[in-house]
């Protein structure tokens, strides 16, 4: 988590082949060989959380974070794709029950009042995913960028992981808009029109507009990330995770791995959109989620803890040099 300031090389907290769960109990083979015995020290006692009926601390947190990232980066890619592919799938639950309600609710409310109201049932596939444990992209993107900004994972191999992270979730989420959303309207749940117009709920802006909201979007599902593990149990989760994503549902923020089943059930069974502003949208939503995971929670949060492991390590400096002093001012 730290450089140590006397060393030209970059000093790495934990080691690769760490398979460590929690931070309690850190022992000194959970640390790369590079890093100072001090550090080694001070990362123990910003980290330490023993107390379960008081909230986690905030080193803590990153640490856990830390630690179950470096063990993503170490799975094989048929693990990563296959997770990432079942995460596809299961977030398309979000939009089918939705347009399922939006459906029903557009009979008896104006259209806008309707979509509102559908949106609230967006948190049912994050649920199962953030549960379940599947790799979704926005969920992990800040918190696969931690062993990178720490120097343990090179950038090379984040951004391959990302990819295969990417490409399951979109292939997962196509082919279940493919046959899931498919099957929705031959149940009559809804209807062609239903798909286009949520579709366009989620298009009709300018660039500038979709990108700044995806990029609010991934800012808070970083946020939804770190809630996550500060949660100590499963209902507490539950309602972070309805909280969150509930909240980007209701304000209509773009998402892109639920946008890329939105948009791409309309490109399939809708007449509103093309193969290019499907691919579009998916491009600048992309971006614009990893660039509000990473930069205001993976980067911000990294950074708080770097000061205070600073100040830690300073307090324990000066606490020993006083030590050293009054031990002295005995002996004269």
């Amino acid at each position: 988590m730290s450089q140590d300031t006397d060393r030209k090389d970059s000093n790495k907290p934990f080691s690769s082949d760490d398979t460590t769960n929690t931070t309690e109990n850190l022992k000194d083979e959970d640390f790369s060989e590079g890093i100072s015995d001090e550090d080694k020290e001070t990362i123990k006692k910003v980290a330490n959380d023993d107390n379960v009926s008081a909230p986690k601390s905030y080193a803590s947190i990153l640490v856990e974070q830390v630690i179950d990232a470096n063990e993503t980066f170490n799975r094989s890619l048929g693990s990563l794709f296959t997770s990432a592919f079942t995460a596809g799938l299961e977030i398309g639950f979000s939009l089918f029950v939705i347009l399922s309600a939006f459906a029903l609710l557009s009979e008896v409310l104006p259209s806008h009042y309707a979509m509102v109201l559908a949106s609230l049932l967006y948190p049912l596939g994050f649920i199962i995913v953030v549960i379940g444990q599947s790799l979704l992209f926005t969920e992990q993107t800040s918190l696969l960028s931690l062993p990178v900004l720490n120097g343990i994972e090179p950038l090379r191999k984040l951004l391959r992981l990302w990819g295969i992270v990417i490409a399951g979730n979109v292939f997962g989420g196509c082919l279940f808009a493919a046959l899931v959303i498919g099957l929705g309207i031959n149940m009559e749940l809804f209807s062609s029109a239903d798909i286009d117009a949520y579709a366009q709920h989620v298009l009709d802006f300018e660039w500038w507009v979709i990108f700044g909201s995806s990029i609010l979007a991934g800012w808070m599902m970083g946020v939804a990330a770190w809630l996550v593990t500060s949660a100590r149990d499963t209902l507490s989760r539950i309602f972070l995770v309805s909280l969150i994503t509930g909240s980007i549902g209701f304000l209509g923020l773009h998402h892109s791995i639920v946008g890329n089943i939105e948009v791409f059930s309309a490109l399939i069974y809708g007449h509103t959109v093309s193969l290019l502003s499907y691919l579009y949208f998916l491009g600048i939503v992309l971006v614009g989620n990893t660039i509000g995971g990473v930069v205001f929670v993976a980067i911000l949060r990294n950074r708080t803890f770097l000061f205070d492991f600073e100040q830690n390590k300073q307090q324990a400096k000066d606490d020993k040099r006083d030590k050293a002093a009054r031990m002295n001012s005995r002996l004269r």
